[in-house]
């Protein structure tokens, strides 16, 4: 064998006596190890058994502890328990007790008022017997005296045969005779009870009321204003007058037609007449030949473009107008088409009053009285500006001005109160709030107040000559005078046929006939004038 093979087997054998020795270290390890593992197991389980025994020894102390707790505690409830059975029993003793006297109070009370009782029976009982006693008294004298009203009926009657015999009347004419009498007599005197409280109360009324409406107009500064169906344009020569009325009038019918308004151009010098009913259209007229003279360029083509945008104009003109009245008197809430209509009052006039200068001067007058009244201020001046509204389109849609004024402010938003306040102002709705009633004295105030309208000279010598026929129309009245533009009538009488009393009475008579059979604004003072005179000459 060669080197190499032994150091081969050299090899071999040393790894597998390597590998021998390495088993055997295994074997012994586990042989340590599987001793090792029961040495600890039995440890284990002795120190198990002693911690059981130990737990068991202490439950065992722990079971004795509460059972001895548990006896204590149940002692002591039992101990409680009979304590408060003791105090409770005790307690209803007590009160038990208590009843009981309560008790022998009542009766004692009750024998009392039993005793009572039996004493004021008693005195009833004779009271009763007094009371019989009594009525058989009464009885035997209601006998006498109904015998001795017999008689004296008998003799009333034949002292009325009598009578009648000597004043040749029957009994119904003397008793017709005896109420006419009392009636006229009981007329008189209500007459002048009525006359007295009505004095008194005009007398405190008129203090009030001078008061609120002296304050009232005090504060109010309006301008007359007076237009009539017609506006006039001044041209700046007599030249362009031609102009407008154009080749063949083709010019001035193109503006008739589109404005619908008549256009008069007579010898006036530089003035064009514009006529028509309708004030907007008047206007709109008006500044459509103020803006082609300013333009130049007059044809019908040009005539009509500037009607439209006059018109266009004039509709931001009129809601501009309406909303600065709004504004001035405190209202920059009201609904925009409502403005425009406010603005279309200032070319509506009555009676040569502007319109919408009335509702203003109107809602101003209502609010000063509210004030002064201590009522709604701002209601009074709201159904004020609103009062006439109706008027913006009485023209176009049938109906009275309150109708249409009361439809279009349900339909714009306006609360039910300043809707009744306005519809109160001429009577055709009776006033249930203090604002309506002033809206309608306010109206009349605006109404009549001195230059604030003009009326036809035949309607006013209608009224002055209606007011008069109704005066002479009494018996006693001797001359009646309409004064004072009509708003007063003074009624002179016969002294001797009318007295005092009845002449009170005729001037009430008078003034319910005007307010029924007349119409006029503001209101009408009738004055009974009653005097004597005697006349002698000496000669």
């Amino acid at each position: 064998m060669n080197t190499m093979s032994w150091m081969f087997l050299a090899l071999a054998l040393g790894a597998g006596a390597v590998a021998w020795l390495m088993a055997q270290k295994a074997a012994k390890a586990q042989v340590d190890g599987s001793a090792a593992r029961a040495k600890a197991e039995q440890e284990l389980q002795a120190k198990a058994t002693r911690t059981l025994e130990e737990a068991k020894a202490e439950a065992a102390q722990l079971r004795e502890q509460g059972q001895r707790t548990a006896e204590a505690l149940r002692k002591e409830a039992e101990l409680q328990a009979k304590e408060q059975a003791l105090a409770a029993r005790q307690k209803a003793e007590a009160e038990l007790k208590e009843k009981q006297a309560t008790a022998e109070k009542q009766e004692q009370k009750l024998q009392a008022k039993e005793e009572a009782l039996d004493k004021k029976a008693t005195a009833i009982e004779a009271k009763q017997k007094d009371l019989d006693d009594l009525s058989e008294k009464r009885k035997a004298e209601l006998e006498k005296l109904e015998a001795k009203q017999a008689e004296a009926k008998a003799l009333v009657e034949a002292q009325g045969k009598k009578l009648e015999e000597i004043a040749n009347l029957t009994r119904e004419d003397a008793r017709k005779e005896l109420i006419e009498s009392l009636e006229h007599q009981a007329k008189m005197d209500a007459s002048k009870t009525v006359r007295r409280i009505e004095d008194e109360a005009n007398e405190e009324a008129q203090k009030r009321a001078r008061w609120a409406i002296g304050a009232a107009i005090q504060r109010l500064a309006s301008d007359t204003v007076c237009e009539a169906a017609v506006s006039s344009v001044q041209l700046p020569s007599d030249d362009l007058k031609g102009r407008i009325i154009g080749r063949e009038g083709r010019n001035i019918r193109a503006l008739e037609k589109a404005t619908g308004c008549d256009l008069i151009v007579d010898e006036t010098p530089e003035a064009i007449v514009v006529s028509s009913f309708d004030p907007i259209r008047r206007e709109v007229a008006r500044q459509a030949i103020l803006r082609l003279l300013a333009d130049g360029r007059i044809h019908p083509a040009r005539i009509e473009e500037v009607v439209e945008k006059v018109k266009v104009d004039m509709d931001q003109h009129l809601k501009e107008v309406g909303e600065a009245a709004c504004v001035e008197l405190g209202f920059p809430d009201v609904n925009p088409k409502l403005q425009k209509l406010v603005g279309r009052l200032n070319y509506r006039h009555s009676y040569g009053q502007n319109v919408l200068e009335h509702t203003k001067e109107v809602a101003r007058v209502a609010e000063y009285m509210a004030v002064e009244l201590g009522a709604d201020a701002k209601l009074a001046r709201r159904a004020g500006l609103f009062h006439d509204i109706g008027k913006a389109i009485d023209r176009e849609v049938e109906g009275t001005h309150i109708e249409l004024g009361m439809e279009l402010m349900r339909r714009f938003g306006e609360k039910e109160e300043v809707i009744h306040a306005m519809s109160c102002h001429h009577g055709d709705y009776e006033p249930r709030t203090v604002e309506a009633m002033l809206i309608t004295a306010a109206d009349a105030i605006s109404a009549a107040r001195p230059g604030a309208r003009r009326e036809m000279m035949e309607t006013y010598v209608k009224r002055l000559e209606k007011l008069e026929e109704i005066a002479n129309s009494y018996d006693g009245v001797q001359k009646s005078y309409a004064l004072q533009a009509g708003r007063e009538i003074r009624i002179m009488v016969d002294a001797g046929q009318v007295n005092d009393d009845k002449a009170y009475w005729l001037a009430k008579d008078v003034s319910r006939r005007i307010e029924g059979e007349m119409q006029y604004p503001g209101q009408i003072k009738v004055t009974v004038m009653r005097e004597t005179r005697a006349v002698e000459f000496a000669r």
